[in-house]
């Protein structure tokens, strides 16, 4: 009997191909508050590097704006029982901007809302998150700073950037469509160290410690977009944000850097920071050209230490 040929996928893959087509590089001008609370020092410093490009299927792309999706409908929801709702910033007509470093530091805020049932009067930073069942059924139980501490980061900085109190984080479950809300006091001292941590990172020259030097370690190296060049011999991405010419302009606003290679150590063009246009950057480069003039500041363990190591700072201590 003759084998019945493989059902074909040609639609679904033809979606797929569409939203990865459609996706940008992947890269931030800044260091994302969304990632402060990370554990790991070197993952900040990578991502605000540009040390590899994340790759994401059209699958996660599809499930990335399912989250942008529900943020639309939460907000509906929201308005519908008398909350006022500002997803917009009035004064841009865009999503509502927070920064700090210079612009090198900040993130994009879902809304800010005032008519809360638990609060009437007071202002909120609004976070909206989507969980599947296992992540949901921790955050119910243990609450946000426990089962979610890189949100918990997120919205501490937000609410000190903003001059607020309050954020209310609300959350749904993909699974059944479950909500979770909790009311967030700002902890000051615990945003001070956040943005402390930042700057500290966005500043440092050479990659800071590792969480782990297991590279299948839990603590994330396991599942870490940028476990090749940290603990194996991937080699980085070419652009000016690896080069080490390439510097963050204190008080830019805007996250401008200076080139001090091709642009007499005015800032740099935005339009050439991911180009591959400095002849110090015209060959890939390697781990051993920390040492010289020339090439990538990015490396693993030998190129780490023939500059010496940034010590992680410590984080708040989450309460479980």
């Amino acid at each position: 009997m003759a084998l019945l040929p493989a059902p074909q996928t040609r639609t679904v893959d033809a979606i797929y191909a569409w939203h990865e087509a459609a996706d940008r590089d992947g890269f931030r001008p800044h260091l994302g508050a969304s990632l402060v609370g990370l554990r790991c020092d070197r993952a900040l410093w990578y991502s605000f590097r540009w040390v590899a490009r994340a790759v994401r299927t059209g699958r996660i792309l599809r499930l990335f704006e399912t989250g942008n999706l529900e943020e639309k409908r939460l907000v509906t929801e929201l308005r519908r029982i008398g909350v006022t709702i500002l997803d917009i910033d009035p004064a841009t007509g865009r999503q509502w901007r927070l920064q700090a470093l210079g612009g090198h530091f900040g993130g994009s805020v879902d809304a800010v809302g005032v008519g809360f049932p638990e609060a009437p009067k007071t202002w909120h930073i609004v976070e909206f998150k989507t969980h599947n069942s296992k992540s949901f059924a921790d955050l119910r139980a243990n609450g946000v700073e426990a089962a979610k501490y890189q949100h918990w980061a997120q919205v501490q900085v937000y609410m000190y950037l903003a001059g607020l109190d309050r954020a209310m984080y609300l959350a749904v479950c993909k699974n059944d469509d479950a909500l979770y809300q909790e009311r967030i006091r700002l902890d000051t001292e615990a945003a001070k160290l956040f943005i402390t941590r930042a700057e500290r990172v966005i500043d440092a020259t050479a990659p800071p410690d590792r969480i782990s030097e297991d590279p299948d370690s839990r603590l994330g190296c396991r599942w870490c977009g940028y476990r090749g060049v940290c603990h194996f011999d991937a080699q980085p991405l070419l652009n000016c944000r690896t080069c080490r010419h390439s510097s963050p302009i204190a008080n830019a606003h805007d996250g401008t850097r200076r080139c001090r290679s091709m642009n007499n150590g005015k800032a740099a063009p935005r339009t050439f920071i991911s180009r591959h246009s400095s002849p110090a950057r015209r060959s890939p480069p390697t781990l051993g050209a920390l040492g010289s003039t020339t090439g990538c500041l990015t490396g693993a363990s030998g190129a780490t230490r023939a500059l010496g190591h940034d010590r992680p700072v410590q984080l708040p201590a989450r309460r479980r």
